[in-house]
């Protein structure tokens, strides 16, 4: 669905960036409520102190990150975790992922996010984030998504091709920025927050804000879905089985498929449906990042992102997402360590979401109704391209 930089001042914190350089990362935290004004420009060196952004550099740890400056963004985070976890015990369809992002949304609307903060949400939201989506890839085995049949996986590979490909385009009929239609397609096409994320990663195309409006419109929809779809497969008469795979091929994420799932009897079957999509994140993220590998830098590059870069063809985090996935489908991981890996999945999920919310900037989201816009047609689609696979072919 982390990194270590972090000026002096900024406006707001910059919750995915890649690796930055010192030729100019993108701001890092905003010791202010959202609409302050900077008090320095962005491009302040990578270890100014705090207060001073023309001061000498510290010596940093390997990676540019000091270990003792992330403690307190870090603390923060591993807070906001436990309040996800408690909230979640008493509303099981929230995720306690999608809990994490509303805490850091409100966090850094309400009250704003302190400077100290900054280096500690950084790292949660970028690396601890890859480690979660590497781990992701030990909930799936190949040979339970096989044995779903080609019915099933034709049908969430129709409507995950389809929503993904269409998507941007009616974003740019709609005025979209190409950063957020190509989130809001990647979340709404394969797994919500996570591949929003993993994503943004990835995309030199993709900004903050992008990544802002793409996780709001996922949550916002995929939250709904948990109390429309089993209303709706009741009205159309829908049997276990077709609700297992319109679910499974529709719903954004998969403890929204889970909640879905539980309360109609199609749980095991609707998660593994739900999981052939998930595995669908690693082709498509190369598949972008290769795209833009061919493209000019001066077009696909981001603000505050190193012109003279090209991303790679498949992110190491993503590679490791792979061989996580091949590792549990030739039968290396133990039992005891697959039960317990989608709870350690799932903390490391929500504290690099809680970092990734941070970066919500309400004020310009309800401005931005055209994203809210693009995400519910994007939902339709994939609805519509699902449900008309399962009614046919299951």
């Amino acid at each position: 669905m982390p990194t270590g930089n972090h000026p002096a001042t900024a406006t707001r914190f910059s919750t995915l960036a890649p690796a930055a350089t010192s030729s100019g990362p993108r701001s890092a935290a905003s010791p202010t409520k959202p609409g302050a004004t900077p008090s320095a420009a962005p491009g302040a060196t990578l270890s100014a102190a705090p207060g001073s952004a023309g001061a000498a550099p510290r010596r940093a740890a390997p990676g540019g990150v000091r270990p003792r400056s992330v403690l307190p963004g870090v603390g923060v985070a591993a807070v906001a975790v436990m309040l996800s976890l408690v909230v979640n015990r008493f509303v099981p369809a929230l995720s306690p992922a999608v809990i994490a992002v509303f805490c850091g949304a409100a966090t850094a609307n309400l009250a704003g996010i302190p400077q100290r903060l900054a280096p500690g949400l950084a790292f949660v939201s970028r690396r601890v984030l890859r480690l979660a989506i590497a781990l992701l890839g030990l909930q799936i085995a190949v040979p339970e998504v096989l044995a779903l049949g080609w019915q099933t996986l034709a049908t969430v590979a129709v409507a995950t091709g389809v929503t993904f490909a269409v998507t941007p385009r009616i974003g740019r009929a709609l005025g979209v920025t190409p950063g957020t239609s190509l989130l809001v397609a990647t979340g709404v096409s394969i797994c919500g927050a996570a591949a929003v994320a993993a994503m943004r990663q990835s995309a030199r195309t993709c900004d903050d804000d992008d990544a802002a409006s793409a996780l709001s419109v996922v949550v916002l929809y995929g939250t709904a879905a948990i109390v429309l779809m089993p209303v709706l497969a009741a009205l159309m008469g829908l049997s276990p089985a077709q609700l297992t795979v319109w679910a499974g091929a529709a719903v954004h994420e998969v403890a929204q498929v889970a909640a879905i799932g539980a309360a109609s009897g199609v749980l095991a079957g609707a998660v593994t449906v739900k999981l052939a999509r998930v595995i669908l994140l690693a082709p498509m993220v190369a598949l972008v990042s290769h795209r833009q590998r061919r493209l000019p830098a001066m077009l696909t590059g981001a603000p505050g992102r190193s012109q003279g870069t090209r991303p790679p063809i498949m992110p190491l985090f993503v590679a490791a997402f792979l061989a996580m996935v091949a590792v549990r489908s030739i039968g290396w991981v133990p039992a005891a360590v697959t039960d317990v890996v989608p709870q350690v999945t799932g903390v490391l999920m929500a504290a690099a979401l809680f970092g990734l919310g941070t970066g919500v900037n309400v004020r310009k989201l309800v401005k931005g109704g055209r994203a809210v816009l693009l995400g519910g047609i994007a939902t339709g689609i994939i609805a519509a391209v699902s449900l008309a696979g399962a009614v046919l072919f299951v």
